[in-house]
């Protein structure tokens, strides 16, 4: 079993950046591929990027691609999400999910509480 814990969201302006941070716990978090997804209000929950648990993949829907980066450091149990050129559409809450790699949420077992990013026009 593992436990996520997001931070980093607040309150940026369209063009800023931000890095999320995914912090896991318990000793299989090598044994997990982490996914980044977000959701807005109103909206469904949507795939942002996800890397394996060997860090050898990562995935990103062509939405996000050139924008956002996934990366994990296994000396911190963590995963990052590296957001550039951030737009008002990007605005939603950001959770991060532990399981195996793939764009649908049902593939994942363990989920984060979220962090709110806003981003302001």
């Amino acid at each position: 079993q593992v436990q996520l814990v997001e931070s980093g969201g607040g309150l940026v302006q369209a063009g800023d950046s931000l890095r999320l941070s995914c912090a896991a716990s318990g000793r299989a978090f090598s044994t997990y591929a982490i996914a980044w997804f977000r959701q807005a209000p109103g909206k469904e929950r949507e795939f942002v990027a996800g890397i394996s648990r060997l860090s050898t993949t990562t995935y990103y829907p062509d939405s996000m691609k050139g924008r956002f980066t996934i990366s994990r450091e296994y000396a911190k149990n963590t995963v990052y999400l590296q957001m550039n050129s951030l737009r008002p559409e990007d605005t939603a809450v950001y959770y991060c999910a532990a399981g195996v790699l793939s764009a649908g949420a049902s593939s994942y077992n363990y989920w984060g509480q979220g962090t709110q990013v806003t981003v302001s026009s």
